[in-house]
C-alpha cells in the first residue's frame, strides 16, 4: 500500500484546498522541490502532483514548478501529475520533463477520443482521476455533477488500456473526516486495473483500514491536507502500510 503525498500547486507554491475551492487555499511551502524531496527523505515511494492553476484554465501553467520538483526527487520515485492536461502534446512534454504517469481528469470524461488517443501513445503511462460524489462523475474543478455513473466510466477507460484509476470522494476531499472505503472498495472490485484512493485519508486508523481492502486491487492512498497539518505523522503512515502489506 502507497501513502502517496500530494503537492498541489498554486502559483508556484505548495497549497491545499478545501472542497476544491481555490479562494480556500492554504500555501504550505513556497519551495515544492524542498518539499518534494522531504517526502522522499522521509520514505515515500510516489509523488502526487496537480497543477491547480493548469485544471482552471485547461493549459500547463506551473511548469517550472514541477520541473524543480522532478529535479529534486532525482528519479528515485514514481511521479503522477494531474491538472490541465488536454492534448497529447502536453503529456508528452510532460514525460520529457520526466513525469512517469499523467492523470487525466475532465478531458477524459468530455473527450473520451483524446484519452483513447493518449493511452495508445503512451501506454501503461496514462492514469484517469474520477472525482464522484454519491456515485455520480464531477468535473470542471469539481463544480458539475455529471449524469455518469463511476464505475461504468471507470470500466470503459479500463477497456481503453488506463494504467490505474486515481479516485475521489469529493464531499471527503481536504475535510479531514476519513475515507469513503466502500465506494472505493466497489469500484476496485469492479476492475482489473489498480484504483489509488484520494480524499479524506486522516490518521493511521484509515490507514489501517486500507490495507484491510488492498488486496481487493486498492494500491494507494493520496494524503494532503493530513500530513501538512500534522493529523497523521506520513514516515510512521507509509512504514504501517508498509508492515501490514508484509503479513
Amino acid at each position: 500500500m502507497l501513502i502517496i503525498p500530494a503537492i498541489d500547486l498554486k502559483d508556484g507554491h505548495c497549497v491545499r484546498l478545501k472542497q476544491g475551492l481555490m479562494e480556500e487555499s492554504t500555501v504550505f511551502s513556497e519551495d515544492p522541490g524542498a518539499m518534494a524531496r522531504h517526502w522522499v527523505d522521509q520514505g515515500g515511494k510516489r509523488l502526487h502532483l496537480v497543477d491547480l492553476n493548469g485544471a482552471f484554465a485547461g493549459k500547463p501553467v506551473n511548469e517550472g514548478a514541477i520541473k524543480s520538483i522532478v529535479a529534486a526527487a532525482k528519479g528515485e520515485i514514481p511521479i503522477q501529475l494531474g491538472g490541465g492536461i488536454r492534448d497529447l502534446g502536453t503529456i508528452e512534454r510532460y514525460l520529457d520533463d520526466g513525469i512517469d504517469y499523467v492523470i487525466i481528469g475532465t478531458a477524459a470524461v468530455k473527450t473520451p477520443g483524446f484519452l483513447h488517443e493518449a493511452c495508445y501513445a503512451f501506454p501503461g503511462q496514462i492514469m484517469v482521476g474520477l472525482d464522484a460524489k454519491e456515485g455520480k462523475v464531477a468535473i470542471d474543478g469539481w463544480s458539475k455533477l455529471t449524469g455518469h455513473d463511476v464505475i461504468d466510466l471507470a470500466k470503459k477507460f479500463e477497456d481503453y488500456g488506463v494504467n490505474a484509476i486515481v479516485y475521489t470522494d469529493i464531499g471527503r476531499d481536504g475535510m479531514l473526516t476519513g475515507v469513503n472505503i466502500e465506494a472505493t472498495v466497489a469500484l476496485a472490485q469492479a476492475l482489473t486495473i489498480p484504483v489509488i484512493a484520494s480524499g479524506g485519508l486522516t490518521n493511521l486508523e484509515d490507514v489501517k483500514k486500507l490495507c484491510e481492502v488492498a488486496h481487493e486491487g486498492i494500491i494507494g492512498a493520496i494524503t494532503g491536507r493530513a500530513i501538512y497539518e500534522g493529523t497523521i505523522d506520513f514516515a510512521a503512515a507509509q512504514k504501517l502500510a508498509d508492515e501490514l502489506s508484509a503479513r
